[in-house]
């Protein structure tokens, strides 16, 4: 490892800590400093997609700065070729803040969460019958109606047109099995979009649809699905929040109440909850609970 990788561990060992060394990635980048940066944040526990990512970062935000620097953690959108959301961005915006988000498995659950003050709300209902997953969306567009609560529908944006939800959100390769028409049809559906994201590479990605928010996680282990990515933790929780902060966040994956303080702390304005609301023996109490811990952070941090 050359001198700069070495100055790249030492300054961000500590901070990124837990994190198992991934095999360096092949490049023919001959930059000396995309390489350094390649090797460190291979040794520092980033799959190569997102290595490969904070290589070409570190390599970009060098040349700006004129000068190499271990110890500036690369930060700004033009450094790894991002926009950011922007005014007139596609899908419609939503507020920057979104609070407690309930992940929800049914219409049921749904009218509950909304009745007991949940801001946002996902209904994640999982079924192969067409006319099931419709007469659930349907059920959950209901179950709000006369409550300020906002819903999202996992997976189903079909439906969740044709219901008239508020938003969908889609994870990673829901979206790449979109035609450019579905995309289309989304664009022109007035639904907000949420994206999930599990590190850098796919955070590219999500920034090329500039959807109305970005999901980051899964924060801490959770048992719920197979995750594509070890648990990113709270370090880089704090780091994707500051870079990506032009877009509302949501945080999710393995959160409790107890856990909730440092989540918010990142600056992130929302964070997702299943276990802690579905598994509860009270859970109107427990989203109460939840909901004054975000408060009281926002309030810290305003």
């Amino acid at each position: 490892m050359t001198d700069r990788a070495q100055a790249i561990v030492r300054a961000h060992a500590v901070r990124l800590a837990g994190f198992p060394a991934q095999p360096t990635p092949p490049s023919h980048e001959p930059d000396p400093v995309f390489q350094a940066a390649l090797a460190a944040c291979s040794t520092l526990g980033f799959i190569a997609a997102d290595a490969l990512c904070l290589a070409h970062a570190w390599q970009a935000q060098t040349a700006r700065r004129g000068v190499f620097d271990a110890r500036h953690w690369p930060d700004a959108l033009e450094y790894f070729g991002l926009r950011g959301r922007a005014v007139d961005a596609p899908y419609p915006p939503c507020p920057q803040r979104l609070g407690l988000y309930a992940v929800l498995p049914d219409a049921n659950w749904i009218r509950r969460m909304a009745r007991a003050g949940v801001p946002t709300l996902q209904l994640r209902f999982k079924s192969n019958d067409p006319r099931a997953v419709e007469r659930e969306v349907e059920a959950a567009v209901h179950a709000v109606e006369g409550t300020p609560a906002r819903l999202f529908i996992n997976d189903h944006w079909q439906q969740a047109i044709a219901a008239g939800a508020y938003g969908v959100h889609l994870g990673q390769d829901d979206l790449t099995e979109l035609s450019d028409e579905q995309l289309a049809v989304l664009r022109s559906s007035g639904l907000r979009l949420g994206i999930s994201t599990h590190g850098y590479a796919e955070m590219l990605l999500a920034d090329q649809l500039t959807p109305s928010y970005i999901a980051v996680g899964a924060i801490f282990p959770t048992t719920l699905k197979a995750m594509p990515t070890a648990p990113q933790g709270i370090a880089r929780l704090r780091d994707y929040a500051h870079l990506m902060k032009s877009y509302p966040l949501v945080a999710i994956g393995g959160i409790s109440e107890a856990q909730m303080p440092e989540i918010m702390a990142t600056g992130v304005g929302s964070a997702a909850v299943v276990r802690a609301i579905v598994q509860s023996p009270e859970p109107e109490v427990a989203v109460m609970r939840l909901m004054r811990v975000i408060s009281v952070q926002q309030q810290g941090t305003a």
